[in-house]
């Protein structure tokens, strides 16, 4: 592939849909999917298919210049891609999405290719793991996804509520029961985001992987895409070289996240635990100055004071012993 364009922020969605079939139909093609889902296919090589789902919205934060991210992980490794868009949040619970995988099987598109990985984040994660089914023996990369919106089923679910009356018991409709055929489905999540951590829960077999990511908060997919670490995992799943110790490694990055480290930080102050306050808010100061963290050092000291307690001295860097952490490089 040659090197995307940016797509500028100051696009209204319909002009960016419109650079985006552009897009496919230089490379593949671009298929409308009746009037709220639109389908991209990059034809790039028969060895690996990436298949991701996104809102318009998803799509255009995924990435500074505007592209997808998915998208851009494909131009990366230099691989086929099929983008599925819904035009805004709709779990891609559609009858013109139905026929559309459905097409895709009789076709036996899916078999074109050595190996097909599915993509999506929450909603889109529901719909990665929902279609997966459509390309049995596939692998499935899923970042706190949604099982299913049923009462019945998620009666705790409670963020969406306009989609009570939705379908999720039809076809490509319980996504746990989809990924049955999967090889691989790794499942990457904030068990303290209950709702999500519940949702997280239906996700069970031999083929399963959970990776807990604790206080990243309900922007999870952004976090760990901002921390490349979304590519790498996909890049190690194509290539047959990813693990639970290594993606656990490759999240030692939250360490240099200022999202990461302010959900931490509001964590441990919820928690009226000012030793913790005080340590973490002094090592960030040693990294960066910043306001908030400068506060809550300055309010940890004073309580601790008022108990006749202190942190401990700083560690000399001259032995070598210095707390900050090293910067990971991206590959």
């Amino acid at each position: 592939m040659s090197d995307l364009a940016t797509l500028s922020a100051e696009l209204s969605d319909s002009e960016w849909l419109s650079e985006i079939a552009m897009i496919g139909e230089e490379r593949g093609y671009f298929q409308s999917l009746g009037k709220r889902h639109s389908a991209l296919f990059l034809d790039e090589s028969l060895d690996t298919l990436l298949v991701s789902f996104d809102t318009v919205a998803s799509a255009r934060n995924g990435s500074a210049s505007g592209i997808p991210h998915g998208m851009l992980q494909a131009e990366i490794n230099g691989w086929s891609l099929l983008s599925l868009i819904s035009h805004r949040t709709s779990w891609f619970r559609s009858q013109n999405v139905y026929r559309y995988f459905d097409q895709l099987v009789d076709d036996a598109f899916f078999e074109d290719f050595e190996q097909v990985i599915f993509y999506g984040a929450g909603a889109n994660g529901y719909a990665a793991a929902a279609y997966s089914v459509a390309a049995p023996g596939s692998k499935v990369l899923l970042v706190a996804p949604h099982a299913t919106l049923d009462p019945s089923v998620a009666p705790w679910e409670d963020r969406y509520i306009s989609m009570r009356r939705a379908d999720f018991t039809s076809r490509y409709g319980y996504a746990p029961d989809m990924v049955d055929g999967a090889e691989e489905v790794i499942v990457i999540y904030d068990p303290y985001e209950e709702q999500d951590a519940m949702h997280a829960s239906l996700f069970q077999g031999p083929q399963v992987h959970k990776i807990r990511f604790r206080h990243a908060g309900p922007q999870i997919a952004k976090t760990l895409q901002d921390l490349k670490i979304v590519g790498q995992v996909l890049r190690g799943m194509a290539e047959e070289a990813v693990s639970e110790h290594g993606i656990h490694w490759l999240l030692r990055r939250r360490r240099n996240s200022m999202p990461y480290l302010t959900n931490l930080l509001n964590r441990v102050h919820i928690e009226d635990r000012e030793y913790l306050v005080g340590l973490l808010a002094r090592w960030v100061l040693e990294q960066k100055e910043n306001a908030k963290f400068r506060h809550h050092l300055s309010a940890a000291e004073k309580k601790l004071a008022d108990r006749d307690a202190r942190l401990p001295r700083r560690l000399s860097k001259r032995t070598g012993s210095s707390t900050r952490l090293p910067q990971l490089k991206d590959s």
